[in-house]
């Protein structure tokens, strides 16, 4: 009986200053993350703010004929421009059934891409290249 007393004396002992501890750290943690949230914010929308959109995609091209039938004759950017694209694709579910990253071509974009029947959405940026000014 004698051992099992100086065990808990032990744990007692040694746990107690821990628990006294454990209770104050939460609350100084506590106040030192909410001095550093506003810090945190801040950093984040100064980055947010300083990164700026390359010129060369904002620049409006100007889009072929066999372009114009599927986005319009309005130059736009080269980013609206695939936006558009991939808008005409989902709307007439161009996009391969099996293999997603394939798009079937109809009549108008078989003329955009050059006559072939089907291409993959990562010729889709080198495609339109041919086609804007």
């Amino acid at each position: 009986m004698a051992k099992k007393a100086k065990k808990a004396a032990k744990k007692t002992a040694t746990k107690s200053p821990k628990k006294a501890a454990k209770k104050v750290a939460p609350k100084k943690a506590a106040k030192k993350a909410a001095k550093a949230a506003p810090k945190k914010a801040a950093k984040k929308a100064a980055k947010k703010s300083a990164r700026k959109p390359n010129a060369a995609f904002m620049a409006p091209l100007t889009p072929s004929p066999a372009l114009a039938e599927v986005i319009g004759t309005k130059p736009v950017p080269r980013t609206e421009i695939i936006k558009k694209i991939w808008d005409y694709i989902k709307k007439n579910k161009l996009q391969d059934a099996k293999n997603r990253r394939m798009i079937n071509a109809d009549a108008k974009l078989k003329t955009v891409f050059a006559g072939k029947g089907q291409i993959s959405m990562f010729e889709l940026a080198k495609v339109i290249n041919k086609h804007v000014k």
